[in-house]
């Protein structure tokens, strides 16, 4: 088991629920529907990968190598560039401030980093 992974999912996952809740509950009927769904995408991305890096700390445990930590600093990773970007962006459109688009431009970079977590998830397990 990989202890720090477990602890990062647990609270990503509280703060996920909360994100998603101060979404639904405190700005959906405040932003464009364009900007909500832009919202909506990184809430479910990072739920999804809050339960990657579960998974990955506790595969550790039967699979302890390299490559199951990466995945986990790579989920990591993934949330904040993936999310994060998506968060400011959703920010940004709902202020009408289109200089910011570019940072839709980061956003690969983290989906990137998810897809590198899951190969290196499969790679860990199956050469071990």
């Amino acid at each position: 088991m990989h202890k720090k992974y477990i602890i990062a999912a647990a609270y990503l996952g509280a703060l996920t629920v909360a994100i998603g809740a101060f979404g639904a509950h405190a700005i959906k009927d405040k932003i464009s529907g364009d900007a909500y769904s832009i919202f909506e995408t990184a809430v479910k991305y990072q739920f999804y990968h809050v339960f990657a890096l579960l998974g990955a700390g506790i595969l550790y445990n039967s699979f302890p190598n390299k490559l199951i930590n990466a995945s986990g600093k790579l989920f990591i990773a993934g949330i904040i560039l993936f999310c994060g970007s998506l968060y400011l962006l959703t920010y940004f459109k709902n202020a009408g401030n289109i200089s910011f688009d570019w940072i839709g431009a980061i956003t690969p970079f983290g989906g990137l980093c998810f897809i590198a977590g899951w190969v290196c998830l499969a790679i860990g397990i199956s050469k071990s």
